[in-house]
């Protein structure tokens, strides 16, 4: 993205985030990057800081206000990505209990809030481009956004949250200048998936998964979906009867529908 000088991703610490910075970085661009753990963070901003000017910021994109101020504290935003997510799975040690739930929400969807409210404020503002924006903000759903998985509830419930809430909100943004794009992607090898005991069809690494974030946005896109079978096929299972979508996760059928 040729046209981008200034981006501001959160959960820029490793995975999707650390490859869109690291995609990003180049002579005259300044990155703002924030994540939960520094040392993590200090070494994407390090790899970084050789092509771009780096800003890195430990943060939790669950505190709105503290989002709201650096947000508003890092000047013009050419592209702002929200993608700080956490995951949660009822397999790796029973069901889903209130704390795990929560969080995932406050996270997932939360996070979300807390990033692409005050950006859409900040660049409603901003002189438009030669493209005629004032910016672009993506924010990271996945696949899961189109399914019912029993064996992780508020992960699907959550993804589903961000990628409904960011599409029905792009033409009110777009009227003000700024495009939404909301993605979601299948499989990508981070830290998140790499504890996953079962198969992963599709799985691509997160430079990859980057580059086709970037295209997406660039092209003012509203929703990116890879890959595109994967994509396809997780409509499918949405569309299954619950008890089916049960027996396919592996799961005893819990009542009727």
């Amino acid at each position: 993205m040729n046209s981008i000088r200034t981006a501001l991703i959160t959960g820029a610490s490793s995975g999707i985030g650390a490859a869109l910075a690291e995609a990003l970085a180049a002579p005259g661009v300044t990155l703002h990057l924030c994540g939960r753990d520094l040392g993590r963070l200090e070494a994407v901003a390090a790899t970084c800081r050789g092509r771009a000017v780096v800003n890195a910021t430990v943060l939790d994109v669950r505190d709105a206000d503290a989002m709201a101020g650096w947000i508003r504290d890092a000047g013009r935003l050419d592209l702002v990505v929200a993608n700080a997510g956490i995951s949660g799975r009822s397999r790796d040690g029973g069901p889903e209990n209130a704390e795990q739930a929560r969080a995932i929400f406050e996270i997932n969807l939360g996070g979300v809030l807390n990033t692409v409210l005050p950006a859409i404020a900040v660049m409603a503002e901003q002189t438009p481009g030669a493209d005629g924006l004032r910016g672009r903000i993506v924010a990271i759903a996945s696949l899961a956004a189109f399914m019912v998985s029993p064996d992780s509830a508020a992960y699907c419930a959550s993804k589903a949250a961000v990628h409904r809430w960011m599409v029905a909100s792009a033409p009110e943004a777009r009227r003000r200048g700024v495009a939404l794009t909301s993605v979601c992607p299948g499989f990508v090898r981070t830290a998140m998936t790499a504890g996953y005991a079962f198969p992963m069809p599709g799985l691509m690494d997160a430079d990859r998964a980057a580059r086709i974030i970037l295209r997406g946005a660039a092209a003012g896109r509203r929703r990116v979906v890879f890959p595109w079978w994967m994509g396809l096929l997780a409509r499918t299972a949405g569309l299954l009867p619950p008890r089916v979508m049960e027996a396919v996760a592996g799961q005893r059928p819990s009542g009727r529908e």
